[in-house]
């Protein structure tokens, strides 16, 4: 890779970005249904996060988008706690810190946009992204927070700033 970059999403990015995401959970081999693929939103991500306080933000390397990750007010909770939400890199961009980049970038943005808290709901399978929450000062609760629809995300993270 000669150039990557975090970038907040465009409009053009929608269709990439969709099909980033959906290849990744394929790959995964987790349930479309009760997942980030079934989200109605998922075409249109550009859209979805229009709101001053939401923010999605893509990685680009080679001017071709690898992954992405967003930040948004968690639907169903008070105004002091967001969601990391949709958090997705193809196999080419896993493995060189680069997550670990897009999660300094989403955690600030959550802090400058002052939210207390940062929710994550994700999937027993995926160890290595939890080993990333963990390092970031998620931790494991008990119960799930807001209405994200994803009822096949049964493993909850909570970080407090």
């Amino acid at each position: 890779m000669n150039s990557i970059k975090i970038r907040s999403i465009q409009a053009k990015d929608n269709p990439e970005i969709a099909k980033v995401i959906r290849e990744v959970l394929i790959g995964l081999g987790v349930p479309k249904v009760g997942t980030a693929y079934a989200d109605p939103s998922l075409d249109s991500l550009h859209e979805d996060y229009q709101d001053p306080r939401s923010n999605y933000f893509v990685f680009e390397g080679d001017q071709k988008i690898l992954g992405g990750a967003g930040i948004a007010p968690l639907s169903g909770e008070n105004d002091s706690i967001c969601e990391l939400q949709k958090m997705y890199f193809l196999d080419q961009a896993r493995g060189k810190g680069w997550g670990q980049m897009m999660m300094d970038k989403c955690l600030t943005f959550a802090q400058e946009n002052n939210f207390k808290e940062v929710y994550i709901e994700t999937l027993p399978s995926m160890k290595a992204a939890q080993n990333l929450y963990l390092k970031n000062g998620f931790e494991y609760i008990d119960k799930r927070l807001g209405n994200t629809g994803h009822f096949s995300c049964t493993v909850w993270m909570l970080k407090k700033f």
